[in-house]
Formats: structure tokens, C-alpha cells, sequence
């Protein structure tokens, strides 16, 4: 541990983010190369990106898992070993391919419950993958596990992105408005002076992708090919946005509990007779329509220029949707310097080394929690 904090406050270190979203298509890794100010992460550069496939014994566990279908607290256990061991052992892989060695791996793990704000207890997440199981597969010292000191710290534990997001796109010019399209949609808004905010926007690939599994026997839309051969449904769609999380205000955010399996076969059992290609198309419509509303409602001068990460990215009829529903350019995070696949897992890179360093990360302005806390638990590891 006190070699990785050294070779990270020199600006050497070799960090790596990894995880699984909410979508579950495979483990995302990036190793990266931090730049540190007085303590302080000021910037972070891609050094190697993959997506990797889940084991293939994992794989159906996982989807299992995702969709709810539990066999009790042994198969818990077992499935959070094994993640642990999976993104561990995925990040040395992508690490060793690029020639590099990692010093420290933030690790988000796989989200397979969130309290999407309507526990009445309180707020309560969880994330699979064993930090301890982590760093045996990765060979160095990880730090996981970051949403529960948020919570803890009075915040919704979600979206974390933001708390990352201004050195992922330190070279981006202000305000900014990241929009991640993964299982979830989420904003991230960063302006030129003051606080940042983030929420959660609803549902993203959780519907898109839910639709593509029932009605085309795929795990996703391919470029969203299916949905631009489709029309919206605007009758259907104004019952399908009277969902009432699009109208609570931020700080908010959702999961799968709410947006997942089960809304998407009520909504298919609801509407049968409607053709495949015009449900898609009229799913693709609400996830663009509930980014500009909350945008709209939400952000300050609507949020400045949007630049996208996330697999929705890769949607074309979403893309254009999103673009037709803004007052702005609409352009994908490449088009500022960052992989709009690995802003997730870079973002992951920045909150481990942050954590390392005891920077604080929790602000008020985008979970809800009270400012000045660290995120993270530390697994140092063999090493």
C-alpha cells in the first residue's frame, strides 16, 4: 500500500477501475495513469481499455441475479466470491495484454439491489464482488465498495460518476453535461463555478435491452436497427412516462427493483398486440424524452453541450432522438477525448485513487450526502 500511495502522489501510478453495470453484458477494465496536485486527483489518462466476457460458468449466474431470480444465501455467497475473483482476475488480464503492471484497482462490483428511494427504512445498496477476492486476482491493492459510505453519509449512494467526472474530463471546456447510458440513464452536470449535480434519469438499457431479450431473442438491439424500422407510439408513450420517478426531483436515484425485468413484462403484457419495431422505437423515445425533461426541469441553462458514454451511445435512433429533444450539440464522450465505453470503469480508477490519497469525494449537490467523506473500503492485498 505505501508503494502505490508513493508512485501515485509522483504521478507513476498504475490504476484501474473495474466493473459490471447494470446492463450485465461483461466486465469493463481500464488501467490508467492519474495526475496528482497537492494531494488532490486533477486528471486521469486511459492507458488500456476492454470489455471482457464473464466466465463462461458466470455468466448465466449473473443474469440470473440481475433479473431476480435468487436461490437464497448460499448462492449470494458463492456469486460474491466469484465476481470478486472474475474482475481481479479480468483486470491483471487487461493489464498484463497492455504491458503494464497495476499499483491499485477500484472496483464497483455488480449492483444487484438498490433502494430506488422508496424504502421506507432508509436507504440500503448492494454491490457484488469481494474486495478481498479482488485483489487476490488482480495482485494489488483494491479498494471497493464505495457507495455505502455515501449512503451512510445521508446520500442516495447513487450516481457516484460525478464525484469523478471532473478529472475524467478535466480537458473538457465548462459547463458539461455527461449523460451515461448504461442499464440506467444518469446526468452529470459540471459548471464552470460551484457545485456539480447528478441523478439518476430512468431507465436505458434496462428497457431497451429487456425489449431486445423478449421480443427479438437477443441480449441487446444492435445499433438500435430494430427500433429505426419502428414508430412511436405517442398514446403509449404518454402512459408509459406517467411512471412517477420522472417527476420527483433530484437528488434521486433508481434501479432495477424499478426499472427492471418485471416493469418491462408488465408493460409488454399491457401492450402485445403492438408490432416489436414499434415498441423499441417507442422505448428508444422515453429514455430521450426523460433525459431533455429532466435536463429541462433540472439544470441550470438546460446543462451546456451533452456529450454521451455508456453503451446506449452505440444506439443510433437513440442518438438522434437525444439530438432531436436538445437546444445543443448532442456528441459522444470521444468527441472530448474520452471512451465512451471506459468512462465508467475510468471514473472507478479516480474514485480508488482519491480514496487512497483520503481525498474527500461526497457532495451534497450530487447524492445527497453531507460533504467531507471518503468512499471506499481498502483490500491491501498479498502484496
Amino acid at each position: 500500500m505505501r508503494a502505490s500511495l508513493q508512485k501515485l502522489r509522483a504521478g507513476r501510478a498504475r490504476v484501474g477501475g473495474v466493473l459490471s453495470g447494470t446492463s450485465g453484458d461483461g466486465i469493463d477494465v481500464v488501467v490508467a495513469q492519474p495526475e496528482v496536485e497537492d494531494e488532490r486527483v486533477v486528471g486521469v489518462r486511459s492507458l488500456a481499455f476492454a470489455t471482457r466476457p464473464f466466465p463462461e460458468a458466470l455468466a448465466p449466474r449473473v443474469r440470473a441475479a440481475l433479473d431476480g431470480e435468487w436461490r437464497g444465501v448460499r448462492e449470494l455467497a458463492l456469486l460474491n466470491r466469484d465476481l470478486g475473483r472474475a474482475f481481479g482476475e479480468a483486470a491483471s488480464a487487461v493489464a498484463t495484454q497492455a504491458g503494464l503492471e497495476l499499483d491499485l484497482l477500484g472496483s464497483h462490483g455488480l449492483t444487484v439491489y438498490h433502494h430506488d428511494g422508496a424504502e421506507p427504512s432508509g436507504p440500503a445498496t448492494l454491490q457484488l464482488g469481494d474486495g478481498d477476492f479482488v485483489a487476490a486476482g488482480a495482485g494489488c491493492p483494491v479498494i471497493a465498495d464505495f457507495r455505502q459510505a455515501d449512503l451512510a453519509a445521508g446520500g442516495e449512494g447513487a450516481p457516484l460518476s460525478v464525484l469523478a467526472d471532473d478529472a475524467v474530463f478535466a480537458a473538457a471546456g465548462r459547463p458539461l453535461t455527461v449523460l451515461n447510458l448504461g442499464g440506467l440513464a444518469n446526468l452529470s452536470w459540471l459548471p464552470e463555478h460551484g457545485e456539480p449535480l447528478a441523478f439518476d434519469t430512468g431507465p436505458a438499457g434496462a428497457l431497451l435491452d429487456g425489449f431486445a431479450r423478449r421480443l427479438l431473442d437477443r441480449p441487446y438491439d444492435d445499433g438500435g436497427r430494430e427500433a429505426a424500422a419502428g414508430r412511436v407510439d405517442e398514446a403509449l408513450l404518454a402512459r408509459w412516462l406517467a411512471h412517477p420517478f420522472f417527476e420527483a426531483a433530484p437528488p434521486k436515484s433508481t434501479g432495477r427493483d424499478t426499472f427492471g425485468p418485471a416493469w418491462v413484462d408488465d408493460l409488454l403484457a399491457a401492450n402485445g398486440a403492438t408490432r416489436p419495431a414499434d415498441l423499441l422505437r417507442t422505448a428508444v423515445e422515453l429514455v430521450a424524452r426523460t433525459v431533455a425533461e429532466a435536463r429541462s426541469r433540472w439544470l441550470p441553462g438546460a446543462g451546456g453541450a451533452l456529450v454521451v458514454a455508456g453503451g446506449g451511445v452505440h444506439n443510433a435512433p437513440l442518438m438522434g432522438a437525444l439530438a432531436a429533444h436538445s437546444p445543443g450539440p448532442v456528441r459522444p464522450a470521444g468527441a472530448v477525448g474520452v471512451d465512451p465505453d471506459a468512462r465508467e470503469a475510468l471514473v472507478f480508477a479516480v474514485l480508488a485513487a482519491r480514496t487512497l490519497l483520503g481525498e474527500p469525494t461526497t457532495r451534497a449537490s450530487a447524492t445527497g450526502a453531507a460533504p467531507g467523506h471518503v468512499l471506499g473500503k481498502i483490500s491491501p492485498g498479498g502484496r
